[in-house]
């Protein structure tokens, strides 16, 4: 057989060989199949038909050649198919870690320092401080765990509190002195204090309308011109609830995430029945009366320089559906000019949202990473501003696949935090000096750790996932350097919506869309009345008492920080 024959041959006897035994190899290399079932699959492979014993080449080294030349590229298949299952593996024992994580491990991200010193790094290479480390830890850095000292003692009970005197004397027969029986004068007291808890309770406000008619008329059979005294307008026009308790069903679902029928069965000890419904129903009577007042809030919101948004799920129910479907909260902070937390409703999450909300919006805009905030991005006057602590969630994910990098990024990124807690108390032209001197060399250093890392990492793996994150964010990961009010995450909007997902946990679920829209509103002015510190059930009754007689040019007296300087000092109208 001629040379240029024999390797034709050679190349077509591998390929039919390779071709019949691909899966086999790839997925079960030790499976034997016998001999009726490579007739029966060879009679149906085109290339195993094409295969003829007469094409064998006679000569033995040449077939020792194909053998050795096809037993290597088995063996070839094998390391890939044993190489994708190592890599399947470990993306799904890394997913279901996750999930573990998630339902049941520690919500913290705290990181210890300490653990670099696992990879030969010490807490010296890091430029890291004492002060820093044990922050960053909890605990104090030390080659053996002390017990810290907790303060003990009651603490002082608020002198805002009622008090209320309870005199304990002695008796005539007590003061006889038992050595010489004269009466014993008083020489002072001992005085402690008792905290005791008086239970809530309903009050019924009789609106007595007295009516009025002319005596003269009447005894003249002339027309007596009847009329009656006016009532105030009320919340609810018509209504059975006060302000006061409009405003206790509010904030016990919205504000203490307490349900409906949890406080229908708390009003049933006071021997007063009030069906869930009409509390759903008194909400959205409430929240249709306060929408003027939320809609000022928006407008002050929409002119902030920098404002902070992010979303999360509220099941909505769905009729006819086996299960709830998920519609959108989406919360948005004002600056410190304009202190109001605003929440909108959506039933879904499509760009349409945040888009519309910020329609005409100019200024800082600090999220995640959502893609629906590019289309906002892209107008010249919204500067993307993104989130360290979503960057950093990523790597601290990923420490169970890869704790080395992920140690070095955390501890990196420690160092962003802590001149982020030196600048704290500095004004904006400080808190940026200190930025440039401190934070760009460290977010320098991060970048070449990226770049360097990105190029040796196991691709889809979770640090790779991490270190693609952060390099697709990093123009706007470094923004908050450029001025000195950003902040350097996006975390109080996501605490902003901790009272969503503790909610959603209790009552569950919203009837449907105008209900989770009415939840949106309430919420506004709950957070953004905590927001300043304030009471939010007597913030609302003052709200819900005035707001029905305000001329809509006066509303902005109850604007929470407004409210707090003026209106909280002045009584509630009983009607």
């Amino acid at each position: 057989m001629k040379s240029g024959s024999r390797k034709t041959f050679s190349r077509t006897f591998l390929k039919n060989f390779l071709i019949f035994r691909r899966v086999d190899l790839a997925l079960s290399p030790r499976i034997v199949y016998s001999d009726a079932h490579m007739r029966a699959t060879s009679s149906h492979d085109p290339y195993m038909s094409m295969l003829n014993v007469k094409e064998l080449p006679d000569d033995p080294i040449l077939l020792k050649r194909l053998l050795a030349e096809r037993d290597g590229l088995i063996e070839q298949i094998r390391q890939e198919a044993a190489e994708q299952m190592e890599r399947l593996e470990t993306r799904h024992r890394e997913e279901i870690k996750a999930l573990l994580r998630r339902y049941y491990g520690p919500r913290c991200e705290r990181f210890d320092p300490r653990q670099l010193l696992l990879f030969g790094m010490t807490v010296e290479d890091l430029v890291l401080d004492t002060a820093s480390i044990e922050e960053e830890s909890g605990q104090r850095l030390e080659t053996r765990r002390v017990k810290p000292r907790h303060k003990h003692g009651r603490q002082q009970l608020p002198e805002s509190l009622e008090r209320i005197e309870i005199e304990h004397d002695l008796t005539d027969a007590e003061r006889a002195c038992p050595a010489c029986g004269a009466e014993r004068a008083r020489i002072g007291a001992e005085v402690s204090e008792q905290l005791e808890y008086f239970p809530a309770d309903f009050k019924v406000l009789r609106h007595v309308r007295h009516k009025y008619a002319c005596p003269c008329c009447e005894q003249a059979d002339a027309n007596p011109n009847f009329t009656t005294a006016a009532k105030p307008p009320q919340p609810i026009d018509k209504g059975l609830p006060g302000p006061s308790l409009l405003a206790h069903v509010i904030t016990s679902k919205l504000g203490d995430h307490l349900p409906l029928y949890r406080l229908e069965k708390i009003y049933a000890r006071h021997d007063v029945h009030i069906a869930r419904s009409t509390m759903c129903a008194w909400m959205r009577a409430a929240s249709e009366l306060v929408s003027p007042l939320v809609e000022l809030m928006t407008e002050r919101v929409r002119r902030s320089r920098v404002m902070h948004t992010d979303d999360t799920t509220v099941p909505i129910q769905s009729p006819g559906a086996k299960q709830c479907r998920q519609g959108r909260v989406w919360c948005y902070l004002g600056d410190s000019a304009h202190p109001y937390i605003v929440y909108d409703y959506t039933p879904n999450r499509k760009r349409a949202g945040p888009t519309d909300w910020l329609d005409g919006y100019q200024g800082f805009l600090q999220a995640d990473a959502y893609g629906g905030y590019d289309g906002i991005y892209t107008n010249s006057e919204v500067t993307e501003v993104a989130c360290w602590a979503h960057a950093r969630r990523k790597f601290y994910d990923a420490q169970d696949s890869d704790s080395r990098r992920s140690a070095e990024m955390l501890a990196m990124i420690g160092k962003l935090y802590d001149v982020e807690r030196e600048a704290k108390e500095y004004d904006d032209d400080a808190r940026l000096a200190l930025r440039r001197e401190k934070s760009v060399p460290i977010l320098d250093e991060i970048k070449a750790w990226l770049d360097r890392e990105s190029r040796i990492v196991l691709p889809r793996s979770p640090m790779s996932k991490a270190i693609t994150y952060a390099l697709n964010q990093w123009a706007a990961l470094c923004t908050y350097t450029t001025q000195g009010f950003l902040n350097i995450d996006n975390n109080p909007a996501e605490r902003a919506l901790k009272r969503v997902a503790l909610g959603r946990k209790n009552w569950l679920f919203a009837g449907n869309d105008q209900a989770a829209a009415s939840h949106a509103k309430l919420w506004t002015l709950i957070a953004s009345a905590e927001r300043h510190a304030i009471d939010p059930h007597k913030y609302l009754t003052s709200v819900l008492a005035k707001l029905p007689t305000t001329p809509p040019d006066e509303l902005e007296q109850f604007l929470p920080d407004v409210w707090k300087a003026e209106d909280a000092a002045e009584p509630i109208p009983q009607g």
